[in-house]
C-alpha cells in the first residue's frame, strides 16, 4: 500500500502568487482605466457629433425659413404684378369696348332699316338698379322705334360666355326695363374681332351679328335669318 503525501505550499510560493495576482489586478484597472477613457471620448465625440448635427439642421432650418419667406415676398410681389396687369388689360378693354360701341352707334338704325326694322333711335349704356340701388344691367346700345327695341352688345373681342350673358339679359330685359315691357326686343352683338364659331353660335341663337369690314361696320347674318324675340 503506497501513501500519497502532500506538500504544503511554502511562503514564497504564497508571496509570489499573490504578487502575480497584483500583478493582473493592476492590468486589469489599466485596462478598465483605458476602456472607461476609450467610452469617454467616444461619449464626447457623439455628443460633439450631435452638437455638430443640431447646428446643422438648425442652420438649414434657417436657410429653409429664409427662402420661404423669399419665394412668399416673390409670390406676393408676382401676385400684385398680376393684378395690376389684368386691372390694365381691363382698363384697356373697357376703352376698345367703349370704341367699338362708338363705332357701331351711327351705323345701327341704317343696318336694321336694311334688315326691314324701322328704328330711329339710339340710346347708349342704359343702366338698371334695383330698389336698393344695386347694379343689375347694362345694355350698350338700345336701337327702337315705337314698338321695336334692338338691344347690342358691344366688345372689342366677342367670346361664347359675352353671348350667353347677354342671352341672360335679353331674357330679364323687361324686368329691368318695364318701360320696354310692350316692345317687340331683339338681340345683337357686335365686335371687333369675332371668331368665326363664335359668330355662328350667336347666329343660332337668334342674335344679329355687326362685325367691322374694312372701314365699315356689317350686319353679318345672310337674308334667311329670323330674329329671335323676348
Amino acid at each position: 500500500m503506497t501513501i500519497l503525501q502532500t506538500t504544503s505550499p511554502t511562503f514564497d510560493d504564497v508571496w509570489r502568487t499573490i504578487q502575480e495576482l497584483a500583478v493582473m489586478s493592476k492590468a486589469t484597472d489599466c485596462k478598465f482605466q483605458e476602456t472607461d477613457r476609450m467610452l469617454k471620448e467616444r461619449s464626447e465625440e457623439t455628443d460633439r457629433k450631435f452638437q455638430e448635427t443640431d447646428r446643422r439642421f438648425q442652420e438649414t432650418d434657417r436657410m429653409l425659413k429664409e427662402r420661404s419667406a423669399e419665394t412668399d415676398r416673390k409670390f406676393q410681389e408676382t401676385d400684385r404684378m398680376i393684378k395690376a396687369v389684368t386691372r390694365q388689360l381691363g382698363a384697356q378693354g373697357n376703352r376698345l369696348g367703349e370704341f367699338v360701341q362708338e363705332m357701331v352707334r351711327p351705323a345701327v338704325v341704317r343696318l336694321f332699316r336694311q334688315r326691314q326694322l324701322p328704328v330711329h333711335q339710339v340710346m347708349a349704356n342704359l343702366v338698371s338698379f334695383d330698389d336698393n340701388g344695386k347694379f343689375r344691367a347694362e345694355i350698350d346700345l338700345l336701337v327702337i322705334d315705337s314698338d321695336i327695341a334692338v338691344a347690342v352688345e358691344c366688345k372689342s373681342h366677342l367670346s361664347q360666355s359675352d353671348v350667353d350673358e347677354h342671352l341672360e339679359r335679353l331674357a330679364l330685359f323687361k324686368e329691368y326695363f318695364p318701360q320696354y315691357c310692350v316692345f317687340k326686343l331683339m338681340g345683337a352683338v357686335a365686335a371687333m374681332v369675332l371668331p368665326h364659331e363664335v359668330g355662328r353660335y350667336a347666329y343660332r341663337k337668334g342674335l344679329f351679328v355687326l362685325a367691322q369690314s374694312g372701314d365699315a361696320i356689317e350686319i353679318r347674318n345672310d337674308d334667311s335669318f329670323k330674329p329671335q324675340q323676348w
